[in-house]
């Protein structure tokens, strides 16, 4: 699978919901569906590392289908927010980097 960088995922997204007359949802309606495929994911998570089996009838999913959920539902928030996830991505790591540079231990030391 080739690499493709976060703007193409946009674009790519943005078509998709682009040839549909409802466009996308009110931003509380996408933060109601992120909370539902955040649930999903819980679900899974439960399910794989957790103390709770799934039942036989209960549809095979997967952590990573739950994680792509989540991944197309940010795209669109952002989309519909004007908002762009590479420049946000920037924002975040250059937070860690900075407030949080010497929070966690570094390999690199004893």
């Amino acid at each position: 699978m080739a690499d493709r960088p976060l703007s193409e995922l946009q674009r790519e997204v943005d078509q998709y919901i682009s040839q549909f007359k409802e466009g996308y949802f009110s931003p509380l309606a996408m933060l109601a569906r992120m909370s539902e495929e955040v649930g999903e994911l819980a679900r899974e998570v439960n399910h794989q590392f957790g103390e709770k089996p799934k039942k036989a009838t209960e549809e095979e999913n997967s952590i990573e289908l739950e994680l792509g959920d989540i991944l197309f539902i940010t795209i669109c928030f952002a989309n519909s927010l004007g908002i762009d996830l590479t420049e946000a991505h920037d924002k975040v790591m250059n937070k860690f980097n900075t407030r949080d540079a010497n929070r966690w231990t570094r390999k690199d030391t004893e």
